[in-house]
């Protein structure tokens, strides 16, 4: 090898290793891209920090716009970050071009700077609003300090991400008997349906002390619809709650009759305590069984093999039974291997006296209550005739 070859290789051993090609990043190269608070990956650049916009809207460096607000009050504030953050804004921006121009000399600097109004709200809450439009972010003690007025500027100016803020932090625990009236208007204008249901639901629970507050008795002269309304559901949550009461009521009483047929069944078929088929001995050690209602069909059982009267409408114990007797027969499948007593002859006599359409409606409607009673509380149905 000549000295030329050696020359050579000599340089490639002190020349340095080439860049990394974009997307292959060495250890050390992506260690100091942490240390310098850049991103890793195939990006770059850097990210700001929300710190880095409050001071830009802090500083007003280079701020080209003036937003008016009531007492007079000024803030400063960069037209393309509004517009951007607010297509309401942007409209305004654009609107305002060749309007309304100031020239203004403060530490902001010298220069012509268009000017916009926000008013109807304070001061302070439209600073804490378009600083929000900066940075996303806010200080909780200013946000529920100005909570309402928040809301009513992020609908107006369309701003989703703040108004669902203030819809989130009025729903968790900020409603009184005091301001909920005030919520409930505030949420019907700014089309907030679940504040909306959040707030009336609150005035119906609390209706007496909510109606004893100041913000009702300007609901009334001011809004008097919204009165009617608050009414009215009140009446309809009212009977709604009633006729719940009483389906349940009646369900129970299906449930209690659908039992008191299997308990029936039980006793004619299998035998309970005292009382059995004919055909089969009942022990004296025999445990009682799982049914709530034997042990009073029992009872009636026994009344009326030992009643003297028997007369129908003369006797309500003897009378109960026969319509538990009746009722056992319309819901029995097969009355031919049935060992209800009557089941048979009840069934037959039934379908021979039809003249009395009323009373066998109501019949039916019981069964058909009773029977689907029974299937939704998702016990097994099964037919009542037993051999």
């Amino acid at each position: 090898m000549d000295s030329s070859c050696r020359s050579v290789l000599n340089s490639k051993k002190e020349m340095p290793f080439p860049p990394p090609l974009p997307g292959r990043m060495t250890a050390s190269y992506s260690s100091k891209q942490k240390i310098m608070g850049c991103s890793s990956g195939n990006n770059f650049a850097c990210k700001p920090t929300p710190n880095m916009w409050d001071r830009l809207f802090d500083e007003g460096y280079r701020a080209d716009i003036l937003i008016n607000t009531d007492s007079g009050n000024i803030i400063y504030a960069h037209a393309s970050i509004l517009g951007m953050a607010s297509p309401v804004l942007r409209h305004m921006l654009n609107q305002s071009k060749g309007k309304g121009r100031q020239r203004i000399i403060s530490r902001k600097g010298r220069g012509q700077q268009k000017s916009i109004s926000i008013r109807g709200v304070a001061h302070e809450a439209v600073r804490v609003f378009v600083r929000f439009l900066y940075s996303s972010c806010y200080e909780r003690a200013e946000l529920m300090e100005h909570i309402l007025s928040l809301l009513v500027l992020s609908h107006a100016y369309v701003v989703p991400r703040l108004k669902q803020i203030c819809e989130r932090q009025l729903e968790n625990g900020f409603l009184t008997t005091e301001n909920a009236i005030d919520i409930l208007q505030l949420a019907l204008l700014c089309d907030a349906p679940r504040l909306t249901l959040i707030c009336h639901r609150f005035i119906i629970k609390n209706l007496k002390a909510v109606a004893a507050s100041e913000g009702w008795q300007v609901m009334k002269e001011s809004h008097p619809i919204l009165e009617d309304e608050l009414l009215g559901s009140m009446i309809y949550d009212d009977a709604a709650r009633k006729e719940k009461r009483i389906k349940m009521k009646n369900r129970k009483i299906f449930v209690q009759l659908y039992d008191a047929m299997e308990a029936l069944v039980h006793i004619c078929r299998d035998g309970c305590q005292t009382i059995g088929p004919y055909d089969k001995v009942i022990q004296k050690n025999q445990m009682p069984c799982q049914y709530e209602s034997c042990k009073g069909l029992e009872a009636l059982f026994r009344h009326l093999s030992r009643c003297k009267l028997r007369v129908p409408g003369g006797c309500k114990h003897c009378k109960r039974m026969w319509q538990l007797l009746e009722l056992h027969s319309r819901l029995c499948a097969d009355s031919d291997i049935c060992r209800v007593p009557l089941c048979r002859n009840l069934k037959y006599r039934i379908e021979m006296q039809s003249k009395n359409k009323k009373d066998d409606i109501k019949w039916r409607i019981l069964v058909r209550k009773i029977v689907r009673t029974r299937s939704i509380t998702g016990a097994p149905y099964f037919s009542l005739a037993f051999t």
